[in-house]
């Protein structure tokens, strides 16, 4: 099996570690590590890439030895988009012990998970979901909550920065009413109140709604001259599509999930020209992103459907493992395994960024707004906005 060529000094690195630590390695007993998300469900179009880039990453450290000889075994759990479930789903992973657990794609699914592991001190590291509050309920210090997406609170004031450069400043935001868009639209209002605007329009509107015409039409009338739209699901086709009835020519703008799926072929045309925050758009731009699409390509046959949830678990994956290798007796308790999250001694070179020091005990959020840049829908796949962008792309970010 070939590996990216980014990983080389790292096996070969881990490699020399196996023969030096044989004394106290277990061989065959798996590191349980457990992976919780939407893979199936409305959720599951970005839920599945979360997961491929999770077992891509578990494939490649297991064929150089795993944890010291011991394979890494990932716990599976599908949280089918429903807190409910969710819960049940985090509950049974502390039960069967796993020693962290990556995972949730939703903002509301997460929530109502935080304290089983919080209790437990079992560390989560968050790849997908976005929501402000989730690496906020708990003192940074005490916190098992770790994530390495981009949260809203700087992904609004990027989309916000872009927008006031174009002129667009009379915003409607269209919210929807989970917790993912209830956190998300107070971000969006607050990073317009940093530059003295506010809102023409709010509308807020339930997963599953299929005409938001009067909402559509009562921004148009307040003299909307953009649509910011907060929601992970088909509703972003829906007021795509609706303004294409009203033959309303604004343009429409939000956060990542604009380049998901059900947004890009749930609108097809009208979904063209839609802006959004990312951190990670797939064009082989380096060796290390070059290198990650062609493993996944080789493994699963298929294109992306959100490239984001891939990277961003991918890096995950290496950054649980790189934390992991300064625990050296094998005891992953939860607060050596926090601890270590807290002081990965090593930089990885990732996919989405270069990661150095991503975490600390103050600090759990591992993306700052300098990894961003603005995509653009272009003929059904996403680009950059902008020519700088992809030319600054050339140089993977590190944590500002």
């Amino acid at each position: 099996m070939r590996f990216p060529r980014f990983h080389l000094t790292w096996a070969l690195g881990l490699c020399a570690t196996l023969v030096a630590a044989t004394a106290v390695a277990q061989p065959a007993q798996p590191v349980r590590i457990g992976v919780i998300g939407p893979f199936s469900g409305p959720s599951s179009d970005f839920g599945n890439p979360m997961l491929h880039g999770v077992q891509l990453a578990v494939d490649e450290i297991n064929a150089v030895g795993g944890y010291l000889g011991r394979p890494l075994e990932l716990v599976i759990k599908d949280d089918q988009g429903n807190p409910d479930a969710g819960l049940k789903g985090s509950q049974e992973l502390v039960k069967e012990g796993v020693i962290a657990t990556i995972g949730f794609c939703n903002t509301g699914v997460a929530q109502k998970s935080l304290d089983t592991f919080q209790n437990a001190q079992v560390p989560l590291i968050i790849p997908c979901a976005t929501g402000t509050p989730l690496t906020a309920k708990f003192p940074a210090a005490q916190s098992y909550v770790f994530r390495t997406s981009a949260r809203d609170a700087i992904q609004a004031p990027f989309v916000v920065n872009d927008l006031v450069k174009r002129g667009w400043t009379r915003v409607a935001i269209f919210a929807d009413t989970t917790g993912y868009g209830e956190a998300g639209l107070k971000d969006v209002e607050a990073a317009l109140a940093a530059k003295q605007l506010k809102p023409v329009y709010v509308a807020r509107f339930a997963l599953g709604v299929k005409d938001l015409s009067k909402e559509l039409a009562a921004a148009r009338e307040a003299g909307a001259n953009v649509l910011f739209s907060y929601t992970v699901g088909p509703e972003n086709a829906t007021i795509a599509n609706g303004k294409r009835d009203l033959k309303w020519d604004v343009p429409q703008v939000g956060a990542w999930p604009l380049s998901f799926p059900f947004f890009i072929n749930g609108a097809k045309a009208a979904a063209d020209g839609a802006l959004m925050a990312q951190t990670f758009i797939a064009e082989p731009s380096n060796e290390r992103r070059a290198a990650f699409l062609s493993a996944y390509n080789r493994k699963y046959q298929q294109k992306i459907a959100v490239p984001m949830s891939a990277a961003q678990s991918y890096d995950t994956t290496y950054l649980l493992t790189y934390a992991m290798f300064a625990i050296r007796d094998g005891k992953f308790t939860g607060p050596a395994l926090k601890a270590a999250l807290e002081n990965i001694p090593r930089v990885y070179y990732g996919v989405v960024a270069t990661y150095d020091k991503p975490f600390s005990l103050d600090d759990k959020d591992a993306v700052t707004p300098n990894m961003l840049v603005m995509g653009r829908v272009k003929n059904g796949a996403v680009t950059f906005a902008y020519p700088e962008d992809a030319r600054r792309n050339l140089f993977v970010q590190r944590k500002q």
